[in-house]
């Protein structure tokens, strides 16, 4: 029963954060964009929406406005570095910068003062309207809350990959790969970042939102370390699942995401201090990027043998 209570946490974590991935692997991955940002923007969502519960506001339309939140902030992103010709670094660090003040000043506003937003025993997307037609129980274990997460992110996902065979989505893949190919069609390769930044960091608020509902609580330090774990949910999630030619990059980095909460709690599981978190994070990110690293070796080897 332990056992399957650790792997329960394990897929409700993996799929909550996996939201963010998805949004890293728009701005990272398809457009190569670092974008920091995305350590404001998650807090921006959880914060948003957990105030607007507290106001009487319907969950899932406070997931809504969380969204709409983080598209703006993002598309401040791709402003300062389309328009303003900042480096992508620095567009994020700024934008980042200014979500800390922006996120204190709303959970103040909306609290009366407090620097936590508390949801306990509002409603939430977990016990209220849909999930209630959901089971409770299974063997013992509460999967409810499982259950939502998996369905939103699979609706979640298949709605991105649904958007990336649009011409829109077309667009936004051939900015990453070839902006020259993008102007030779007449198209502005910058408003195509601009929207991927959107959406990324859309996503980022969402996965706040969601995760603010899961724990009923947000903070404004929620999103430290959010970049990390995202970025090596994305490049865990695509070599790993790499050769598996059936599966879509979504899937690998959902799959990524579960992998490297799997990780985590195993440091839990063995005893691991909570303080040493964010270090061990950073640990699994170097490791992931050595990992990425020596497949792309090893795949180049055989290229030049079969050549």
């Amino acid at each position: 029963m332990e056992a399957l209570t650790i792997v329960k946490v394990v897929f409700e974590e993996g799929f909550k954060y996996a939201i963010l991935a998805l949004g890293v692997y728009l701005t990272y991955s398809i457009l190569d964009f670092p974008d920091l940002s995305v350590d404001g923007t998650m807090p921006l969502g959880a914060i948003v929406s957990s105030v607007l519960i507290i106001k009487g506001v319907n969950p899932w339309l406070s997931l809504l406005v969380a969204f709409a939140c983080g598209l703006l902030a993002g598309c401040l992103t791709g402003i300062l570095h389309i328009k303003l010709k900042l480096e992508p670094l620095l567009s994020g660090i700024l934008v980042y910068t200014t979500l800390l003040s922006v996120n204190l000043v709303l959970i103040k506003i909306g609290t009366g003062g407090q620097s936590i937003a508390s949801i306990f025993g509002k409603k939430t997307i977990f016990n209220s309207s849909v999930a209630n037609i959901l089971p409770q129980n299974i063997n013992g274990i509460n999967v409810r809350k499982l259950i939502v997460l998996a369905i939103f992110v699979i609706v979640l996902k298949i709605i991105i990959d649904l958007y990336l065979k649009t011409k829109s989505g077309m667009l936004l893949r051939a900015t990453g790969s070839n902006q020259q190919y993008v102007i030779m069609l007449a198209k502005n390769p910058g408003m195509s970042k601009i929207l991927g930044l959107a959406i990324g960091n859309g996503l980022a608020a969402v996965s706040g939102a969601v995760i603010a509902q899961s724990t009923e609580t947000a903070n404004t330090t929620m999103g430290v370390g959010m970049v990390v774990f995202g970025l090596s949910s994305v490049i865990i999630g695509l070599s790993v699942f790499k050769r598996v030619g059936f599966m879509k990059a979504t899937t690998m980095v959902i799959l990524g995401t579960i992998i490297y909460k799997a990780c985590l709690q195993i440091a839990v599981v063995i005893g691991l201090p909570s303080e040493y978190n964010k270090m061990l994070m950073a640990v699994l990110f170097v490791l992931a990027l050595v990992f990425s690293g020596t497949l792309k070796e090893k795949v180049g080897k055989r290229r030049d043998k079969n050549a």
